[in-house]
């Protein structure tokens, strides 16, 4: 399963095709649902393009994206970096009228469990963002882990192909059997390491310009439906038996 995370925290500056506005939000996810996107992981943005919880952007973009997008289920970010305080976090999801089909819960920030306990009252899945090895002790412990939809191991930028893989290794040792699918990403250099070895192992994977602004040569990625094509083209090239000319 190929999710698309088409602008993340990312401001409109860094990349031309980055998707912000209710409008270029819809069309994107209907442009990765047609490169083989099953997903699509969203953040919503308020008008100096910061991440925002506010009810209002958010109800502007769900409806926009489900009339472009029928059916492609749509996930967005609860991120501690739009509200730091908790409090604030919660009392902005309170405030949801349309409703994601799933959110991410980082699990490493204040007030995680209380953030996943109350979207899952409200109905929306919950996908654990596990970025370090105390957040997968702390989701492991959780007693709320068998309610969540997904597991979402992140690795960090920064390491090369070998140390992405080796680190990947790592944490889902750690993770152990998780009972829900876990998807396998990276961030920055480490994005199509990570990709690689979540199509190797039979993983959850996902793309798109919140991770990576390249495409597996180095070369700048044109937006999101050209990163999820060349997702597409990796697995292709993996489920290849061993000696099969290239297409």
């Amino acid at each position: 399963m190929l999710t698309a995370c088409v602008n993340g925290a990312r401001r409109p500056a860094e990349h031309a095709a980055l998707p912000v506005g209710p409008a270029r939000l819809a069309a994107d996810a209907a442009a990765v649902a047609a490169a083989g996107a099953a997903d699509v992981h969203l953040h919503v943005k308020d008008a100096t393009g910061a991440d925002t919880l506010a009810a209002g952007p958010l109800a502007e973009v769900l409806s926009a994206v489900r009339i472009r997008a029928p059916g492609l289920p749509v996930g967005v970010t609860t991120g501690a970096w739009a509200a730091p305080d908790p409090a604030d976090r919660l009392a902005a999801l309170r405030s949801w009228t349309v409703l994601p089909d799933s959110a991410s819960v980082n699990w490493h920030e204040p007030g995680a469990e209380e953030v996943a306990e109350l979207l899952l009252r409200r109905g929306v899945g919950v996908e654990a963002g596990l970025w370090t090895p105390g957040a997968v002790r702390d989701w492991r412990a959780s007693r709320l882990r068998d309610r969540c939809t997904r597991v979402l191991l992140e690795l960090p930028d920064g390491p090369g192909d070998a140390a992405s893989a080796e680190l990947a290794r790592e944490m889902l040792a750690a993770l152990g059997a998780a009972g829900v699918p876990v998807q396998l990403h990276g961030e920055g250099t480490s994005t199509w390491p990570a990709l690689r070895e979540a199509v190797r192992l039979g993983l959850d994977a996902r793309i798109g310009l919140e991770d990576t602004l390249l495409l597996p040569d180095g070369s700048p990625a044109a937006g999101n439906a050209a990163l999820v094509a060349a997702a597409r083209a990796v697995g292709a090239r993996a489920a290849q038996p061993s000696g099969s000319p290239s297409p």
